[in-house]
């Protein structure tokens, strides 16, 4: 075999070396599938359907603990890994308020609530404090009162529709020394209760004339 013959046999032999070693080394270390990056699992074969991938909702309560507004809730992540649930307030006007890695069950404060160390109420959302003590309606929070959207995220999501729970005797949502609201006024932008006080006063007064004229009547 001539020198020629050899070298290139030899130059052959070592281009498939490097060329099947690069082979097995890309083979080794697949990528991620989309299905796995985002925590939804399917079935691993490429034949069959996609496995399931849904959010059911199981528990879904308003209410009132000590005059905190609070919301009950309970999901269940058909298809996901995921142990964590990501709450976001839907703001129809601005930020979305959001409660992220929380347990698939649990119990949160309804946003812009706010207590003490001891758990006790001291703002309620949608509701102000002025410098003399006393409370009117209006903040930050009005979005959320009375009703709004809530988004729940594990993988997949679901939006509900939310309502903030109302005061009772026994728990207050909203603050117990709140102003009362204006008198309404007329179209004409006038208040109407002077206008009927005179009324009546005349109807007073010509009742008591008529009362004076038949004693007058009788004694002639």
């Amino acid at each position: 075999m001539s020198r020629f013959v050899k070298a290139l046999l030899v130059v052959v032999f070592a281009a498939w070396t490097i060329l099947g070693g690069a082979t097995v080394a890309t083979s080794a270390t697949p990528s991620p599938s989309p299905s796995q990056e985002y925590g939804c699992l399917q079935d691993s074969d490429d034949y069959g359907p996609p496995g399931p991938c849904e959010l059911q909702i199981q528990l879904l309560k308003p209410f009132c603990d000590n005059d905190v507004p609070k919301l009950s809730y309970a999901v269940k992540a058909i298809g996901s890994p995921n142990t964590t649930v990501t709450i976001t307030w839907i703001n129809p006007g601005g930020a979305d308020f959001v409660q992220s890695d929380l347990p698939l069950t649990g119990t949160v404060l309804w946003p812009g609530a706010v207590v003490d160390d001891n758990g006790n109420a001291v703002d309620w959302p949608g509701w102000t404090l002025l410098p003399d003590g006393t409370w009117v309606e209006g903040d930050q929070w009005d979005w959320v009162r009375p009703d709004t959207q809530v988004k729940f995220e594990v993988n997949p999501e679901m939006t509900v529709d939310v309502t903030y729970p109302p005061s009772s005797p026994q728990c207050l949502t909203s603050p117990l020394n709140a102003a009362p609201p204006a008198p309404e006024l007329s179209s004409t932008g006038s208040n109407t209760m002077p206008i009927v006080i005179a009324g009546a006063g005349l109807v007073a007064v010509g009742g008591l004339l008529m009362f004076l004229a038949r004693r007058r009547h009788q004694a002639s």
